[in-house]
């Protein structure tokens, strides 16, 4: 399970228009991400790029929103994410992988996303505990090659 492959920001600028936020450099929005991931995955750069060219204001209340929902005050980043991974893990969605990405560099542990995994094999089935151990997997590919 890999990720998609990087939008071409020149194309979108091109045939879709320029960011033309003014309150945010795309640089900017991509900052949130970049810290909790170590990267800005391809479709929330085609999000930014696109609705930041054609709806600004909209991409604007989307980050609003989801920077409000995904930091609770309550929560640390590594609780948030291992909920947020296991609820994107019920749904059996390939967000799931950038979820656990983000819950290693905030210090969950291989044995607490495990868990999260036997949570969701609970009440999913064996489907959630397959993809699970297949985003596990890649998650642990990746930071070798990372650390490689």
């Amino acid at each position: 399970m890999s990720l998609p492959p990087r939008i071409d920001v020149k194309a979108v600028q091109e045939r879709i228009g320029a960011y033309a936020d003014t309150k945010q450099t795309a640089a900017a929005r991509g900052a949130i991400y970049k810290d909790l991931l170590g990267f800005v995955p391809p479709r929330i750069e085609a999000r930014i790029n696109v609705t930041g060219a054609l709806d600004p204001e909209m991409l604007d209340i989307q980050e609003r929103m989801r920077e409000h929902g995904m930091y609770p005050k309550c929560f640390d980043v590594k609780t948030a994410q291992m909920m947020i991974f296991g609820m994107m893990l019920m749904d059996l969605s390939d967000a799931a992988q950038l979820h656990a990405i983000a819950a290693r560099r905030a210090g969950a542990t291989w044995e607490e996303l495990q868990a999260v995994v036997n949570l969701c094999f609970l009440f999913r089935g064996l489907s959630a505990a397959n993809r699970g151990a297949e985003i596990l997997a890649n998650v642990a590919k990746r930071e070798a090659e990372a650390g490689a």
